[in-house]
């Protein structure tokens, strides 16, 4: 599926495109937007890569990975990313994530994020379940999928290695059928 378009009331999700580079250093390279993801903090080369792998990834047939950027509707202005990736040991399965601007923590788009990123999911994938794995002491993103619908299964225990450390990971899901129920 390409190109992906999801909006909500405040918020669309679009495909990334190069000219994005600067805005998702905005949140990549904020210590305070990476302190809970998987990596730290990235610099702007690192940035292009990325945006330049998710560009390529976007039409590689089948595709796997929807790296997306997170727009308000209001300014057009990108204020975050979020991310599908098919798991190719769940079928019909897929984790997701996303990150949001600093600036923009505490206006309820973290759960409009989800909910977008959801409904590609299970609307335009066909999927059946999709989780999420959060820092243990990210008590907001907790919240945030909760909200969202996606339901606290457990804690897979130092599954991420960041800055040399090994860190647990919190996992929330949520399966097709709960979604198309959530109001």
């Amino acid at each position: 599926m390409h190109p992906v378009m999801r909006s909500s009331a405040r918020l669309y999700l679009r495909e990334l495109a190069i000219t994005d580079v600067d805005p998702l250093l905005a949140i990549y390279g904020s210590p305070a937007a990476t302190e809970h993801l998987s990596f730290v903090s990235r610099n702007r080369e690192q940035v292009q890569q990325v945006v330049a792998w998710s560009v390529a990834e976007a039409t590689v047939r089948p595709r796997t990975e929807y790296a997306l950027a997170v727009v308000e509707s209001e300014t057009a202005e990108l204020i975050g990313s979020g991310r599908l990736a098919l798991d190719p040991h769940q079928p019909r399965g897929a984790t997701m994530g996303f990150a949001l601007r600093p600036d923009v923590w505490g206006r309820g788009y973290g759960v409009e994020t989800v909910r977008l990123l959801l409904s590609v999911g299970f609307n335009d994938l066909q999927l059946h379940r999709i989780w999420g794995a959060r820092s243990p002491l990210n008590e907001a993103s907790a919240k945030t999928m909760s909200a969202a619908g996606m339901v606290e299964e457990g804690t897979i225990r130092e599954h991420v290695l960041r800055a040399g450390e090994w860190r647990d990971s919190v996992v929330h899901a949520i399966l097709d059928r709960e979604f198309f129920l959530c109001p």
